[in-house]
């Protein structure tokens, strides 16, 4: 057992694979240091901080006392993982290796843990250790290909460690008219990709704050609606059961109900149409039969069409492009934005 541990590591994204090489170190040392660093070669498709990547270890290991995580700039440190396509330069990881561990007041004994298939590890290399640190090996862990992970998280979904898919997965706002069947197409996607979901929130708003009617709606509701929704989307993504999170209408839909109803736009609806950017957006054109349901207003061809110029229009406003799809057949619709996430989402080919 040592005093001290040490293992650093790039994390993007943290997989299951790692958190039971940090497992294992852990077991072998009083106190483990986990250190991150960034990504040279960042995945252009996701946006992922260094905070987002201590954010991960950080809960993953909340009820760990024995680890503590830190971030770090330095990009030349010996990383847990070696990939045979990575060169090393021993002279500046030692150089930079000795700045860390006196910035976090690490003794030079701190046992220093790579992966069992790091040149450090192996003789003769071992001999120009940094430091000379005492170098300890984990055992490999085959059945996760952390270059495979990093390069295609999409497609090795479920090696990612849970608290690293809210960061992964991707949103698809399904929005359109009343009685554009979007609720319907929002749970057969759902049932599609086995994903999570985030409900309209200005109909249950108006169940549970409303008395079930729209008669007591007036413009100082817009603003809990969309935090309402703002919230759901977090807490469907944060347990995202899939590399797509569907959402039932969008922040722009809210605006338009605002504008139409209440004859000004919401700066804070706007504010929020900014701020909470969904990945993709599918738009289903007011072409299908609309139907009465206690709740909507909006049924005949002048109040459709101008309901969904509005949409068009706010869209337009914020530099939204969504996506859309005019088939009036429901399951034509429903196989169409398949098609779309098929594409954007999993990287299918058609």
């Amino acid at each position: 057992m040592y005093d001290t541990g040490l293992m650093i590591g790039q994390f993007e994204p943290l997989h299951l694979g790692h958190m039971r090489s940090i497992l294992e170190a852990s077991g072998q040392a009083k106190t483990l240091h986990i250190v991150i660093t960034t990504t040279p070669s960042p995945h252009p498709d996701f946006n992922i901080t260094l905070q987002d990547k201590a954010r991960w270890l950080q809960m993953a290991c909340a009820d760990l006392p024995f680890i503590q995580i830190h971030t770090t700039d330095e990009s030349e440190l010996p990383c847990h993982e070696h990939f045979a396509n990575n060169s090393f330069d021993t002279a500046t990881s030692s150089t930079q290796l000795q700045h860390l561990l006196d910035t976090l007041s690490l003794p030079i004994e701190t046992a220093l843990f790579l992966a069992d298939n790091h040149p450090l590890v192996h003789s003769p290399t071992q001999q120009q250790a940094p430091l000379a640190m005492k170098i300890v090996a984990t055992s490999a862990q085959p059945e996760f290909d952390a270059l495979a992970i990093a390069q295609n998280p999409i497609a090795n979904w479920s090696a990612l460690h849970p608290q690293v898919r809210g960061d992964y997965t991707k949103t698809i706002a399904i929005v359109g008219g009343e009685s554009s069947g979007k609720t319907t197409l929002v749970h057969k996607l759902a049932n599609h990709y086995g994903a999570s979901f985030a409900l309209e929130m200005g109909r249950l708003y108006v169940g549970t704050d409303l008395g079930g009617s729209e008669v007591g709606l007036q413009y100082s509701d817009y603003a809990p609606i969309v935090l309402n929704h703002a919230q759901a989307i977090r807490e469907a993504k944060s347990c995202a059961t899939a590399p797509v999170t569907i959402v039932d209408t969008d922040f722009v839909t809210t605006q338009a109900f605002c504008e139409e109803y209440e004859g000004r736009t919401h700066p804070f609806v706007a504010a929020c149409i900014d701020e909470f950017r969904l990945d993709h957006t599918i738009m289903l054109d007011n072409n299908t039969p609309w139907i009465d349901d206690g709740m909507r207003s909006l049924g005949t061809p002048e109040a459709r069409g101008r309901f969904e110029q509005r949409l068009v229009d706010i869209f337009a406003r914020h530099d939204i492009a969504p996506h859309m799809i005019d088939q009036p057949d429901y399951d034509a619709r429903y196989q169409q934005a398949l098609l779309f996430i098929d594409q954007h989402v999993y990287g299918k080919k058609p």
